[in-house]
């Protein structure tokens, strides 16, 4: 078998996918090793034979796709964060570099090599791409893998631990982040009773948030799509979308909520999600679609990874998003084969944007940047396609070249990618992980991981609560993307219900604690 295998690595390749992936899906008190456990049967792998190691290009390949999709995905949240997130991001930052200095220190205390050094720092904090960049700069050397493989269940652990008790500090102790808790689009039915002389246009902004109008029925109970123009008179009935708290002010404003619901009533306008594959307007903003101009239509809400936004005319459509459209009745069919409405767009992986995106996220990865004193440093194979996909993913299009992609693509990109990786990288590492666990090497990297983890998580909690004074849900998100860990995100947000400020915190600031995470690891192996 093992000659049989070593002579066939896209054979081997998928050896190593399929009985690691069965083994990350195992969960122990609601624990798994994930997309980790792929890196852990690679090295059993070339454990068992040092033969069974995948080529570079494999993992070069895996390591590229991944980090670029990434950049992609979370381009608009990255900028975004910088503007409105400066003191959480500032917060995770001085404490990652910080955390590089003291894995330096624990290194030169054990008298651990540069690369251990860089392995311990990649996995104590969880972070693939770091490790990439450490054994890129090393020229395949196994010690950043030995121990990153190390100190990464630990990783996990206390920092799932740590999720854990932010989540249950913040229930039974509530801070101001909890006012400013995103809430979700809803729609209410109001009766106009109050003549306010105001327009559609400007009931439209509220203290709480945007509000969008869809249609409304007048005193004699005609249905129509409500314009900017639209003077809502007592006896109207309106249907309004947006965050509870500003439909409950809007409410007041207007009257009371009224006991029939409009979006029931479709005889003369209508209402369905159609699915964005048109490509001419992937990158544009809901108001290039004109749709109340060319068929009497309002988006009114996108949902995107499983998220409804208020469609406000500024928001920028990305492929396979799904527009909910209230329109006439005769021109629904119409608008669905304006808008595409083809699933296959949600599929669609936009060849030349991706293709273009990784060649200039590449070249960028390969300039040499100097470093007084420490040589050239380079951002390398992961960080260069990440920060370009970051760039990419906030312009949305040049022209006609679209550089998004839509979500369910991304996910997928990203999913192959990082296993791709981890299979390479533990294959190349086997042996020298067996060697450690037999030595007194091996406990060493246990622990140090465990206390770098374990301060990564204190400093995070202490200045989240005392400094940014966040609750619970938010602080948890942010450790997890601190951590750059998707598990501790999936957790957060079960014992949350997906609570929307998991996901705010970790998108918030995933971007920026990855790139720092690949740059300090690359500074390490220079030390």
């Amino acid at each position: 078998m093992a000659d049989l295998l070593a002579g066939r690595p896209v054979l081997l390749l998928f050896a190593v996918l399929a009985i690691g992936t069965a083994v990350g899906a195992v969960r122990l008190r609601r624990v798994s090793l994930g997309p980790a456990a792929v890196l852990f049967t690679a090295l059993a792998f070339s454990a068992a034979d040092e033969r069974l190691a995948l080529p570079e290009v494999l993992g070069t390949f895996g390591l590229a796709v991944f980090a670029y999709a990434v950049g992609v995905t979370a381009g608009p949240s990255f900028f975004a964060s910088l503007r409105t997130g400066l003191r959480p991001v500032s917060m995770v930052v001085a404490t990652l570099l910080a955390l590089g200095v003291l894995t330096w220190g624990i290194g030169r205390l054990l008298g651990l090599s540069a690369g251990s050094t860089a392995g311990l720092y990649a996995g104590a904090l969880n972070n693939t791409p770091a490790l990439a960049a450490a054994i890129l700069r090393l020229d395949g050397s196994p010690d950043p893998t030995v121990a990153y493989s190390m100190s990464y269940v630990g990783g996990v652990v206390v920092m799932l631990a740590a999720a854990t008790w932010a989540l249950r500090s913040g229930d039974r102790h509530p801070t101001a982040d909890d006012r400013a808790r995103p809430t979700e689009v809803r729609n209410a039915t109001i009766l106009v009773e109050r003549d306010n002389a105001l327009t559609v246009a400007e009931l439209s902004w509220t203290p709480h948030g945007r509000v969008l109008f869809s249609r409304y029925q007048d005193a004699a109970g005609e249905v129509r799509m409500a314009q900017g123009d639209t003077l809502l008179r007592p006896g109207d009935q309106v249907l309004a979308i947006g965050p509870d708290r500003a439909l409950r002010h809007l409410t007041k404003q207007l009257g009371r909520r009224a006991a029939t619901h409009l979006e029931a009533e479709r005889t003369d306008v209508d209402y369905r999600r159609i699915v964005l594959s048109e490509r001419r307007f992937y990158g544009r903003t809901v108001a290039d679609l004109d749709l109340f101009a060319r068929f009497g239509a309002r988006a009114t809400r996108v949902r995107r990874a499983d998220q409804d936004v208020l469609a406000t005319d500024d928001l920028v459509l990305q492929a396979g998003d799904r527009i909910r459209v209230a329109a006439p009745r005769e021109q629904m069919r119409l608008v669905a084969a304006y808008l595409g409405d083809s699933e296959h767009g949600t599929a669609d992986i936009n060849p030349l944007g991706l293709a273009l995106g990784l060649t200039a996220g590449l070249a960028l990865g390969a300039l040499p940047v100097p470093v007084p004193g420490l040589g050239s440093l380079e951002l390398g194979q992961a960080a260069g396609p990440l920060v370009v996909g970051l760039l990419l993913g906030r312009t949305g299009r040049t022209g006609r070249l679209v550089w998004t992609l839509p979500h369910q693509a991304a996910e997928t990109l990203t999913q192959i990618g990082l296993l791709v990786f981890l299979a390479y990288a533990g294959g190349r590492a086997g042996s020298a992980f067996v060697d450690a666990l037999a030595s007194p090497l091996g406990l060493q990297l246990v622990l140090a991981g465990l206390v770098v983890t374990t301060v990564h998580a204190a400093v995070l909690l202490l200045l989240g609560r005392a400094w940014l004074r966040q609750a619970g849900p938010r602080l948890a998100g942010v450790l997890s993307g601190s951590q750059t860990q998707p598990a501790i995100l999936a957790h957060a947000q079960e014992q949350t219900h997906h609570d929307q400020r998991v996901a705010l915190g970790y998108a918030m600031v995933y971007p920026v604690a990855m790139v720092v995470k690949i740059l300090v690891a690359q500074l390490l192996t220079m030390l």
